[in-house]
């Protein structure tokens, strides 16, 4: 079972409250991640992908694909 939950720090530390499915494990996995730092990277992997040629050519191939079937769509009326 997965779990997430965004939590404060207080005194470096912070309190996790897991529902009751996690009655009675032994161990849990727990991620800590900067969320601020998180979103920072998704917009520069965005903004990267905006020159990038080849993401660029499957945006079109997509958006060309789209056209047709409008098209054909249209035609069929």
């Amino acid at each position: 079972m997965t779990f997430s939950q965004v939590c404060q720090i207080n005194n470096n530390q912070i309190i996790l409250n897991l529902p009751a499915d996690f009655s009675g494990k032994k161990s849990v996995r727990v991620i800590v991640d900067d969320e601020l730092d998180s979103k920072s990277k998704k917009i520069a992997l965005l903004q990267m992908a905006a020159t990038d040629k080849l993401f660029q050519d499957d945006v079109n191939e997509i958006a060309d694909d789209f056209d047709n079937l409008e098209n054909d769509f249209e035609n069929d009326k």
